[in-house]
């Protein structure tokens, strides 16, 4: 197949959209020329980066496909680029028909009919994960039904005739090979590498060390991950509450630093209400962390299923008797440890651009 050439606008250059438009740039066979924006107001980048990237792309002529993520109005931007834009590929990481509020926020429904304009003037549609196109779908209709009159039904049809699923590639590291020799310092380190935001419930988290602590465990804390703008005060009062346990607080923007820490750690802790694929949990686990997840959302979906009952838990009482459990004797765990961190592999963009190309290939070809 000649080398194919593809514009990808990205409105929201952070996160897990940032890892995926830079693995799919660099592992791609395809010329993957990226235009982006900073991550930060999400909501204005729905309503207004389509105007913005129309007067900054070259000439669109030029391309074989274009490649957008879910918070851009797609719409916009074909009508305004006319018949100079070629076939379009819309990769969902996330929607705002099921997307929960934060405290004490209304929804926009606006947001939601962005999400389904995209949707149409896409050519083709990937989601992230299985639990996010079911959850996309079971939401829709919902959600026209809220319309007074006059609901446009079709497009449920119409979106899905197009839509189906494409894991993200995660840059993950090698696996070491030695086994659990770099995981085994008492006490453990517990991992929270998530965004510090309400949707990753961070409460839940430290009631559930809280609960720990109270049950006599131990443990040592390496507080990672993005906050967007304003500290969470939930993390103010952890950092004092945990001060003598805390290892590291705040983001780490070197990708060498942030995987150091990854290695370091024991185990690796969701409490999230919101996840469509989890690459920060997938990518503690190649790096040998041994993961707690709750037994909803996409965890259950990315985790192979013989794993599942060893880190899926049912609620914050089971987080914590698992968790209590699991710093008291982490050493019976080094196995199954082990074998997840192999597991993780799948996910390897070495193992999985030969379907984005395959992709972005027919992609050129839709009628």
């Amino acid at each position: 197949m000649a080398k194919m050439r593809f514009l990808f606008l990205e409105s929201f250059y952070g996160g897990s959209h940032q890892e995926f438009a830079d693995g799919l740039v660099a592992h791609s066979r395809h010329q993957i020329d990226l235009l982006t924006l900073p991550a930060r107001f999400w909501k204005w980048r729905m309503r207004g980066a389509a105007l913005y990237f129309y007067k900054k792309v070259p000439r669109l002529e030029d391309y074989d496909g274009l490649i957008t993520t879910d918070l851009i109005g797609l719409s916009d931007f074909k009508a305004l680029a006319g018949n100079a834009c070629p076939p379009t590929l819309a990769y969902f990481h996330e929607n705002q028909l099921t997307y929960p509020l934060a405290p004490g926020e209304q929804m926009d429904y606006q947001f939601g009919f962005t999400d389904i304009t995209t949707a149409l003037a896409a050519d083709m549609i990937r989601f992230n994960s299985r639990t996010h196109l079911t959850a996309f779908f079971d939401g829709l209709p919902g959600f026209l039904r809220m319309m007074p009159e006059f609901r446009p039904t079709w497009v449920v049809d119409t979106i899905r005739s197009k839509s189906d699923v494409l894991y993200p590639g995660c840059r993950l590291p090698m696996l070491d090979v030695t086994g659990p020799a770099g995981h085994t310092a008492t006490p453990p380190l517990i991992i929270w590498n998530h965004r510090w935001e309400f949707d990753k419930c961070p409460e839940d988290f430290f009631e559930a060390l809280d609960g720990v602590l109270i049950k006599g465990g131990d443990f040592r804390l390496a507080l990672l991950g993005e906050n967007c703008q304003t500290v969470p005060k939930v993390f103010i009062r952890a950092r004092e509450r945990y001060k003598d346990r805390i290892l590291h607080y705040g983001y780490v923007a070197s990708r060498a630093a942030y995987l150091d820490w990854l290695k370091q750690g024991a185990i690796v802790v969701s409490t999230a209400q919101q996840e469509n694929f989890g690459i920060s949990v997938v990518e503690a686990v190649r790096s040998g962390c041994f993961p707690l997840l709750p037994a909803r959302l996409a965890y259950p979906e990315v985790i192979p299923e013989q794993f599942h009952p060893h880190v899926l838990y049912h609620d914050l009482d089971d987080l914590v008797t698992r968790l209590h459990r699991l710093v008291n004797h982490y050493a019976d765990y080094q196995g199954i440890r082990f074998n997840l961190a192999e597991a993780m592999a799948r996910y390897a963009w070495d193992n999985v651009i030969e379907r984005y190309d395959r992709l972005l290939e027919s992609l050129v070809h839709v009628s």
